[in-house]
C-alpha cells in the first residue's frame, strides 16, 4: 500500500520551460552582481568557498563567479550553484517579476493526496529554498503545507538508487510504501531499484504500454 509520494518538478508537477526559459535565464543575468554584491555575507562566502574546494584550488572571485556561470551554462546540478540560484529567485518572488508553475490538475491532486492522509515529499536538483519559492508562490496561493518534506542533490543524484534508498530512510517508510513521479526514465530507473512504486509524467506525448514504467498524461490519471 502507498503511503508516501514522491515528486520531481520539471516537467511533474511543472513546465519545464517555465524553469528553462524564466528562472534559469532570470539567475544567470544576475549571477555575477549578485555573488559581487553579497560575497561578504556570510552563507554567500560559505557557497563561493565550496566552489574553490568542488575545484580543488584557490580562485579569485572573478574566477568563482566563471566556474559558476559555466556550471549554469552547462546546466551543472553543482550544489553552491543550485543554493546561489534559490537567492537570486527569492528575491524575484519577493518582488513579484514571477509566479512559480504549477500544473492545475497537479495542485488539485495534491491537495487531495493530502487530504486523504497520504505524506507528500519533493525530490528535486533545485536546493530545497528553491522548491519552497516555487511551491510559495503559485496561482493556487501557498502549497508549501502540503508537503512534509523536501529533498535535492545534496542528498545525492537523482539517477543514483542509493538516493532514494536515503530518502526513504528520512522518511521512515519501506521503499515499497512510497510512489516516484518523475519524467525522467533514468530517474524512475534509480527508485525503482531502490524498491519505490514509480508513475512516469509523458505531459507532451502519449502514453506508451510497452514503457517500462508505467506513463500517464497528468496527475488525473494517476491511481493511489
Amino acid at each position: 500500500m502507498i503511503r508516501a509520494i514522491l515528486t520531481d518538478i520539471e516537467g511533474t508537477t511543472s513546465s519545464l520551460s517555465f524553469v528553462k526559459d524564466v528562472l534559469f535565464p532570470y539567475a544567470r543575468r544576475r549571477l555575477a552582481d549578485f555573488v559581487r554584491a553579497q560575497r561578504n555575507a556570510p552563507e554567500v562566502r560559505e557557497l563561493l568557498d565550496e566552489v574553490r574546494r568542488i575545484v580543488g584550488r584557490d580562485l579569485s572571485l572573478d574566477e568563482v563567479i566563471a566556474q559558476l556561470e559555466a556550471w549554469s551554462d552547462r546546466d551543472e546540478k553543482a550544489p553552491p550553484l543550485k543554493a546561489l540560484q534559490g537567492m537570486i529567485w527569492e528575491a524575484g518572488y519577493r518582488r513579484g517579476d514571477f509566479q512559480g508553475h504549477v500544473y492545475e490538475d497537479a495542485a488539485a491532486k495534491l491537495r487531495e493526496w493530502k487530504e486523504r492522509g497520504l505524506d507528500l515529499y519533493v525530490f528535486s536538483s533545485g536546493s530545497v529554498p528553491a522548491q519552497k519559492l516555487l511551491f510559495g508562490h503559485t496561482p493556487y496561493g501557498d502549497l508549501t503545507l502540503l508537503f512534509s518534506g523536501y529533498f535535492d542533490t545534496r542528498t545525492g543524484p537523482k539517477r543514483n538508487s542509493e538516493s532514494y534508498r536515503k530518502i526513504a530512510a528520512a522518511i521512515g517508510l519501506p521503499p515499497a510504501e512510497i510512489l516516484f513521479l518523475s519524467d525522467v526514465p533514468e530517474e524512475l530507473d534509480a527508485a525503482r531499484e531502490a524498491g519505490m512504486e514509480t508513475v512516469q509524467l509523458v505531459r507532451d506525448g502519449a502514453p506508451d504500454e510497452g514503457a517500462r514504467h508505467r506513463q500517464v498524461r497528468d496527475f488525473n490519471e494517476i491511481a493511489v
